[in-house]
C-alpha cells in the first residue's frame, strides 16, 4: 500500500450504472459494481485502488434501486474511511452524475473523479504532483490501436490538451481518454451550463471541453493496462491481470 495520503482531494465514484452489458453474467441480477471481480466486490475493489493511490475522503454516486445494498456492502469493509453517499435517479450521463456530488464538496477541495469500473496496473499519480494542480483540469489518456471506439484527445507538445472528441471518424491522434479526471471546484457550475448531447446526455467530453476552450485542460499519460470492466470479456481479462 502506497504510503501517500493525498490531502484536500474528494474523490467522487461514479457508480450508478446498472450495466446491462452484464445482466445474468455469472448469475448477476443486479448493478455491475456489486458484481464479484476474483471474490470481492468491483466497487470494493475499485476503492481499495483508490486507497492505495492515496484517496480518503469519498462520495460514491448510485442509483437509487440499489442504494442501500452498494452502501451497505462499501461500509461494511471499509468502516475507517470517510465514504458518503448521493443518488443520480436517472441515468443522464456521467457530467450529471458528478453533478449529485456538489454539495459533499468543500470549496477548498479539489475533485478526482473516477468511473467505477476502470482499473490500472499503476497509480496515475507516480507523476503527479497535486501541489502544482492549483486550477482547471487533467485528463488521463494512454495509446490505443482503435481510437475511433473512445474519447480521443489531441495535444501540444507540453501536454496541454487542444481538443477532445468523442469516437471520431477520423482520430487526431491514439491517445483514448481514460476514466480519471481531476477537476478544481468550478466544475459544479460548468456543469450548469451543458446541453444535453444527441442522446440527451449531459456529456463528460463536452464538460471537458469547455475547459479546453478555457486553455485550462492539461493530460497526463498512464503507465501499464488499463482495463474499462463494462463486459464480460472485460472483467474475465481484470481477474485475469489481478491473478
Amino acid at each position: 500500500m502506497y504510503s501517500l495520503v493525498v490531502e484536500n482531494i474528494k474523490c467522487i465514484i461514479a457508480a450508478g450504472g446498472l450495466g446491462t452489458r452484464l445482466q445474468e453474467f455469472r448469475g448477476n441480477k443486479s448493478t455491475k459494481i456489486l458484481l464479484d471481480v476474483n471474490g470481492t466486490p468491483m466497487i470494493n475493489r475499485q476503492i481499495s485502488q483508490l486507497v492505495n493511490w492515496g484517496m480518503r475522503k469519498f462520495v460514491i454516486i448510485t442509483n437509487p434501486e440499489y442504494f442501500n445494498m452498494i452502501q451497505e456492502v462499501t461500509l461494511g469493509e471499509f468502516k475507517d474511511l470517510n465514504i458518503e453517499f448521493t443518488i443520480q435517479e436517472e441515468p443522464k450521463g456521467i457530467s450529471h452524475a458528478l453533478y449529485q456530488a456538489r454539495d459533499y464538496v468543500d470549496e477548498n477541495e479539489k475533485i478526482f473523479f473516477v468511473l467505477g469500473d476502470n482499473f490500472f496496473e499503476n497509480s496515475p499519480f507516480n507523476n503527479f504532483d497535486f501541489k502544482n494542480f492549483h486550477e482547471g483540469a487533467c485528463i488521463f489518456t494512454t495509446e490505443v490501436e482503435n481510437p475511433e471506439e473512445f474519447g480521443v484527445a489531441e495535444m501540444d507538445i507540453d501536454g496541454k490538451v487542444l481538443s477532445i472528441e468523442e469516437k471520431p471518424t477520423n482520430p487526431k491522434s491514439n491517445d483514448a481518454v481514460v476514466g480519471l479526471y481531476m477537476f478544481d471546484n468550478s466544475v459544479f457550475n460548468k456543469i450548469d451550463t451543458l446541453e444535453p448531447s444527441a442522446r440527451g446526455e449531459y456529456e463528460i467530453t463536452d464538460l471537458c471541453n469547455i475547459f479546453v476552450s478555457e486553455n485550462k485542460c492539461m493530460n497526463l499519460n498512464i503507465n501499464g493496462w488499463w482495463i474499462d470492466a463494462g463486459t464480460p470479456e472485460r472483467i474475465i481479462e481484470l481477474e485475469d491481470k489481478l491473478s
